[in-house]
Formats: C-alpha cells, sequence, structure tokens
C-alpha cells in the first residue's frame, strides 16, 4: 500500500510563480504523508503562444523549474513526476513529463506523442503540432510499488496505448492533462474511467484548472480512479491537492478474475 497525490494547478507562463504555487502544494502533499506526488500538463509554463515559448523554454540542464522540483523531491524524500515541462529540442519544443526519484535525480522522462490538433469552434481551435515535436515511444518506468505508464492529456483518446502498456506489466497510468473547459465537460470523466476499467489500472490524473492568464479556461477536475472504474478522490476548478491509498494488488485480482487485458 503507499499513497498518491494529484496537483491541480492554473498554471501562468512564469515558471518562478507556477513554482511557488507548486511547493506549497507539494509541501501540503507531505503532510498527508503521500509517497508518490504528481502535477498537471505545462506545470512550468502555459502560454499558445508559440512565438513567446520558443523564447522562454530552456534545456532540461537550464529548466529552473525542474530544478527547483529536483531539491523539493530530495528534501521530503518523495519521488515526484512533473506531469509535464516545455522543454527547447532545437526549432521546436518537448512537452515532457520527467519522473524524479527521491534523491532528486532524473529516473526518466517521456515526451508527448499525440498532438492536440482540433477545431472545437470557430473561435477555438488547437495546433500543438505546429509548436511541439512529437514523442515517437511509450515510456514504463519501475516504481517501488509496480510498473507506471506514462502519457499526457491528448494520449488518452487513444486507448492502444494504454493497452500496451498494460501488457507489458503497468498498473498505474498517469495522466497529467491540461483538458479544454470545453471538451472536458463532454469526455474528461468517462475516458478516465474507461482508461481504468479496460486495462484495470489505477488512473492518476491531475489537471490544470481555471481561467489563465492568456485567456484559455481549462476544466480542472483531477481525479484519481480504481482499477474498477471509481473515482476515489476528485477536486473542482480550483487549485489543490488530493491523495488517496493504492493497493497495488487490486489491478493484479481483477485481471485474474477477468483477463481480458491479456486477450487483445
Amino acid at each position: 500500500m503507499f499513497k498518491v497525490s494529484c496537483i491541480q494547478l492554473c498554471s501562468t507562463d512564469c515558471d518562478k510563480d507556477n513554482l511557488k504555487r507548486t511547493t506549497a502544494l507539494i509541501k501540503k502533499a507531505v503532510k498527508q504523508k503521500t509517497d508518490f506526488i504528481i502535477t498537471p500538463e505545462v506545470s512550468s509554463k502555459f502560454s499558445l503562444n508559440k512565438k513567446k515559448l520558443l523564447t522562454i523554454a530552456t534545456s532540461m540542464q537550464q529548466d529552473r523549474y525542474l530544478k527547483g522540483i529536483k531539491l523539493l523531491a530530495k528534501k521530503y524524500k518523495k519521488w515526484i513526476l512533473i506531469g509535464s515541462l516545455i522543454i527547447k529540442n532545437k526549432n521546436k519544443l518537448a512537452n515532457r513529463s520527467v519522473l524524479i526519484n527521491p534523491k532528486g535525480k532524473i529516473n526518466t522522462y517521456y515526451d508527448k506523442i499525440h498532438m492536440y490538433d482540433a477545431k472545437l469552434s470557430k473561435s477555438e481551435k488547437y495546433r500543438e503540432s505546429k509548436t511541439f515535436k512529437p514523442g515517437k515511444k511509450i515510456k514504463i518506468v519501475n516504481l517501488p510499488w509496480g510498473k507506471l505508464g506514462l502519457s499526457i492529456c491528448y494520449d488518452l483518446r487513444f486507448p492502444n496505448m494504454y493497452r500496451k502498456m498494460s501488457k507489458k506489466g503497468a498498473i498505474f497510468l498517469s495522466i497529467p492533462s491540461a483538458f479544454t473547459e470545453t471538451t472536458g465537460k463532454r469526455h474528461w470523466h468517462t475516458l478516465l474511467k474507461a482508461r481504468a476499467i479496460e486495462n484495470f489500472s489505477y488512473v492518476f490524473a491531475p489537471g490544470q484548472g481555471g481561467k489563465h492568464c492568456n485567456g484559455r479556461k481549462t476544466y480542472g477536475h483531477s481525479m484519481i480512479v480504481s482499477p474498477d472504474g471509481k473515482i476515489l478522490r476528485e477536486l473542482g476548478k480550483r487549485e489543490g491537492v488530493i491523495t488517496a491509498t493504492i493497493d497495488p494488488k487490486t489491478p493484479l485480482v481483477l485481471r485474474k478474475t477477468i483477463p481480458s487485458v491479456y486477450y487483445d
């Protein structure tokens, strides 16, 4: 058994400000005696302006937010998954999840594979592929409690990705997100519960929530979902932290009872 915490933010385009707010919520999670902390997508910098992002983004070695979180992981001896950082990658950017171990060292990272290119209305359009370079490989990592499959936001809509990770032994799925308010209202709960149930895996889904400095509205509703689709914890739209106790045996029991994961 262990405890996982999901942090919900309303990030700005200022990494210093975002780090300060993240730090306060990490301290709150530590008081709840958590073992594993996850932040949402684009925790460090939130902007839709490609030119600005290319200007303010840095390499991993130079990223101030990453440096700050590494110090916190070491100080509190916790596993921390930064839902995603905006990392400079030549003339484009990477949307990158970074896992930090309790010694403050980077364990692994994952670059978002599926780019959010969508036209929700005449006034609400997104074209991530113009700014970001997609990742190429799924990523599974060994935690002290079992295997974790890494993903980010729009990946959620591609179930085959999660089935591949589950077949390779992942019993936890991280889905840090910045879901739009428009699509969040319609699909967020259903998609998260579906990924949990069809893979009999725990889903850890911290989100961005609120109206951001660039005018974009994100849905929030960070959630921790059990392998049978029960919502263990959920936030509304405010910044905050949710924590739940996780039993790594539960996915294995369910997969043995209904072995659908192994028969595609």
